[in-house]
Formats: structure tokens, C-alpha cells, sequence
């Protein structure tokens, strides 16, 4: 169990993690897909958009808007259809609207208390700024992939973080929703994980110097923990 008083620092993913980004991106998706009579279900769109957006973010660095526009064409070729200018901005711009999860808010107030809260995120300066209002807590810091011109995986992502808190890394709890994009990748460098895990996922399959620390359901269960 770990012991949350070696801590002064909790760095965050937000999109998955604070934002419920599922329903963000088939909120976005779905108008596009009816219009041109693709017929596929949830579960499907998120999973082309999961596989493809890792390819996009690991050519040559470009912004985080331009990524989403990729994502949208992506699926016209995937599907035989070519999104209009309208249609290929309709993602990024939806983004601003993205909301919390349910327990989002009150779980970052209460650690805002007792910890430097951090974003480590795959996202633009502007996009985490519109995003920022709906998470009604001040960041100590935020770490944008546009301002590490990489993304997650990438350690380059995290070593910034570093620099940036200045705080010993073991000091420091990383808490995130994606294995691929921040707990594998934050285990590496030896910092202590919270893995919250939304959707039931299954991470057996990692070596265990992969594995997180600790797995919680969504953030009021981490509150809980470190409560009792």
C-alpha cells in the first residue's frame, strides 16, 4: 500500500483521467459518421480513434488541434468518406465543451489541500485553457505536449515535469487512466503510479515493473484511500 504522506506532489493526465474524453470524442465523431451514413458503434469509434491518434502524435511534432483534424480524415479513409473544412475542425473545436467526470471536481478540491496538483497532457496551451474552467482548481503547474513539442509516451514529457515542480521525483505521485500513455512510461522512471481505471481494464499483460502502484475504479475511491 503506499503511503500518501511521502507526497507532496500529485501530477495528472486529464483526458481520460479528469475529462471524460470517451463521450468528448463520440459527441464529435458520431455527427460526422451519421452524415455520411457510416454505421458503427461506440465501442468502435473509440477504438480507430485509440489506435490511430498514437500513430499521428509520433511523426514529427505538430499541435494538438492538428492531431484531432488528422484523427477526422482518418476516419474518412477508414470509411470511404472525405470530411469536409467544417467537419475536420467540428473535433477540436468541440473540445472546449468536453466535461468532467462525475467525481472529477470534488476529488481535485480535496487534494488541492494537501498537494501541489500537476497536468502532465497530451494537449495544446489554448485547448487546456478552455478545459481548465471546468475543472475549478488552480494547477501548481501545467505541462502541455505543446510545450515539450512531444507527446506521451514520451519521457521528454515527464523530465520537463521534473524540471518544472522541482520536487525529488519520489516525492512525487503520478495518477492516470492510460497504461500505454503514462503509467508504463512513468514506472520507467521509477515514479510511484495510480492507475485509475475507469473502464475495468485488464494490465496483466505488463512485466511487472510496468505495473502501477496502486489501481482505483475513479479518483473519489483514491480520496477514500487516502481518508482512511
Amino acid at each position: 500500500m503506499i503511503d500518501f504522506n511521502n507526497y507532496q506532489a500529485l501530477t495528472f493526465d486529464c483526458y481520460g483521467t479528469l475529462i471524460d474524453w470517451e463521450s468528448g470524442i463520440l459527441g464529435a465523431l458520431k455527427p460526422i459518421l451519421s452524415a455520411h451514413d457510416v454505421k458503427v458503434n461506440d465501442r468502435e469509434i473509440i477504438n480507430y480513434y485509440a489506435e490511430v491518434e498514437p500513430g499521428i502524435q509520433q511523426e514529427d511534432y505538430i499541435k494538438y488541434r492538428e492531431v484531432l483534424q488528422k484523427g477526422v480524415q482518418k476516419f474518412g479513409d477508414r470509411f470511404g468518406f472525405t470530411p469536409t473544412a467544417t467537419q475536420i475542425e467540428s473535433l477540436p473545436e468541440s473540445l472546449q465543451n468536453w466535461q468532467p467526470f462525475p467525481d472529477t471536481v470534488e476529488a481535485l478540491q480535496w487534494l488541492k489541500q494537501k498537494y501541489k496538483l500537476v497536468i502532465i497532457s497530451n494537449i495544446d496551451d489554448d485547448l487546456f485553457a478552455a478545459t481548465a474552467k471546468h475543472l475549478k482548481v488552480e494547477f501548481d503547474e501545467i505541462i502541455t505536449a505543446e510545450q515539450a513539442k512531444s507527446y506521451k509516451p514520451s519521457l521528454n514529457n515527464f523530465k520537463l515535469a521534473f524540471s518544472r515542480i522541482g520536487i525529488p521525483q519520489e516525492q512525487i505521485l503520478h495518477v492516470a487512466a492510460s497504461l500505454y500513455h503514462d503509467i508504463v512510461p512513468a514506472r520507467s522512471l521509477g515514479l510511484t503510479t495510480v492507475w485509475v481505471n475507469r473502464n475495468a481494464q485488464d494490465s496483466t499483460h505488463l512485466p511487472k515493473s510496468s505495473q502501477p502502484n496502486l489501481e482505483v475504479p475513479d479518483l473519489q475511491s483514491l480520496v477514500s484511500l487516502m481518508n482512511s
